[in-house]
């Protein structure tokens, strides 16, 4: 089993804290952008993670609020739906990433869910680096202006039966000109909660890495 590590993400005068878990002679790590009013301790994304490590790839699960930023997005909603900011997070910590000796040469790339996985588009949009994306139960209509200028190759995994995402989905699908598949979990609603549901998500974004980060 890999061991999981807390760090502390300095990105200028904020610090946010994250879940590290690198499996040995790993060669990429997944970024894993939460939700709206979710945390680096989504059961959903830790389910998809633990998958993920065990295929030998690292994770990187962070929260994309500071403490004090949470809890005005608990009373207000400000920030959750701010996916420019939330996007340059995404960056922040990627580039914490590229600047850590021992995680420097690793292949990266982003898992997003829901508004989370906006701001992975948007994030991916803006930096080259980034060997694949994916996207579970994602609101890609809120990166519509970066969704032509992704190249990594983009896997979107939507339930089955989240009608008004699927439509969202589909529609990005038009716009973006990378690599791209999009992925329908029968029965599956927004969270996910079916029974074997989330396995298949896990199973989807595992093969996407696996074969793109390789």
């Amino acid at each position: 089993m890999t061991s999981i590590s807390e760090v502390v993400l300095e990105l200028g005068s904020i610090e946010l804290v994250g879940d590290l878990a690198v499996p040995p002679n790993s060669e990429a790590i997944v970024l894993f952008a939460h939700g709206s009013g979710s945390s680096r301790r989504s059961s959903r994304n830790l389910a998809v993670a633990a998958s993920l490590q065990e295929a030998g790839l690292g994770t990187l699960l962070f929260d994309l609020l500071s403490d004090e930023e949470a809890a005005i997005d608990a009373r207000t909603a400000a920030l959750r739906f701010d996916i420019p900011f939330l996007a340059d997070r995404l960056l922040g910590a990627t580039r914490w990433l590229e600047s850590a000796e021992e995680l420097g040469d690793l292949r990266i790339g982003y898992f997003g869910a829901s508004t989370g996985a906006a701001a992975a588009i948007v994030a991916a949009a803006e930096e080259q680096r980034v060997g694949a994306v994916v996207s579970r139960g994602g609101r890609p209509d809120l990166a519509r202006s970066a969704l032509a200028r992704v190249t990594s190759p983009t896997l979107l995994i939507v339930g089955g039966a989240d009608s008004p995402v699927i439509a969202m989905n589909e529609e990005a699908m038009k716009e973006l000109r990378c690599e791209k598949r999009m992925d329908i979990v029968p029965g599956a609603t927004h969270l996910f909660e079916e029974p074997g549901a989330l396995e298949q998500v896990s199973d989807l974004a595992r093969d996407w890495f696996v074969d793109k980060l390789s």
